[in-house]
């Protein structure tokens, strides 16, 4: 496939990584040439393929993203990385984006969202091919509007309504991205280890911000059952 982009995915939750992994694949241009499920594969797999692009999640075992991404740059791997992961805080962000990742996508995504770093990424390219580039060009590598969405998010700290912390978000947020299947509150807070009166008010703000879908379901008796499932 010599017009495409190869691209190694580096995920180790199974259904994630084959959701990403269509999603890069529906992408013209861009093709899959193999998986890891964490980072000492992951960096085993760039020294083998020499990808042109890392996807990279950064919660894994054995070697996390952040990890890898210092070996890479360490060992001076030529390879450009994409992260997707739910990590959403400013420092994580700021680090890996220190270390040369070119775009952060943070869980749940769309597939516009990845379409458009994967098309970014194509100009990016194919604009730093020629061995000399103008003032113009770069500044169209460094200032598209594509670009300044992933960017804006390392200068705003995500507000959080008072009573809820960002660490207990995200382990309710990665709990119901692995599910196949709607939750309930009390499903959720046994799945994540928190009071179902705290679980019903994280639900309930990621509803408002229309991180979630509320399922409601009708038994033969009795009141509803409210179910939430991501959106993904």
């Amino acid at each position: 496939m010599p017009d495409q982009m190869s691209v190694l995915l580096i995920e180790d939750d199974p259904m994630v990584q084959e959701v990403n992994k269509q999603f890069i694949q529906k992408v013209e241009g861009y093709y899959v040439v193999d998986t890891a499920n964490n980072g000492e594969e992951g960096l085993k797999k760039i020294k083998k393929y020499k990808p042109d692009l890392v996807v990279l999640d950064i919660f894994m075992p054995k070697v996390d993203g952040l990890e890898l991404l210092y070996q890479i740059r360490a060992q001076k791997e030529e390879v450009d990385i994409i992260v997707i992961t739910a990590a959403n805080d400013k420092k994580t962000i700021r680090t890996m984006l220190q270390n040369g990742a070119i775009d952060y996508i943070i869980k749940p995504f769309k597939f516009d969202r990845i379409q458009q770093a994967l098309h970014h990424f194509q100009a990016y390219k194919s604009k730093l091919s020629n061995e000399s580039i103008s003032q113009v060009q770069l500044d169209q590598v460094f200032f598209s509007k594509e670009n300044s969405s992933s960017q804006q998010i390392v200068n705003n700290e995500i507000e959080l309504p008072k009573g809820l912390n960002k660490s207990t978000l995200d382990l309710i947020e990665q709990y119901l991205y692995k599910q196949n299947s709607s939750k309930s509150a009390e499903e959720v807070a046994e799945g994540v280890g928190v009071a179902r009166v705290t679980s019903r008010r994280y639900l309930e703000y990621l509803k408002a911000a229309n991180k979630i879908e509320l399922d409601v379901q009708y038994g033969g008796v009795g009141r509803p059952i409210n179910r939430f499932i991501m959106k993904k």
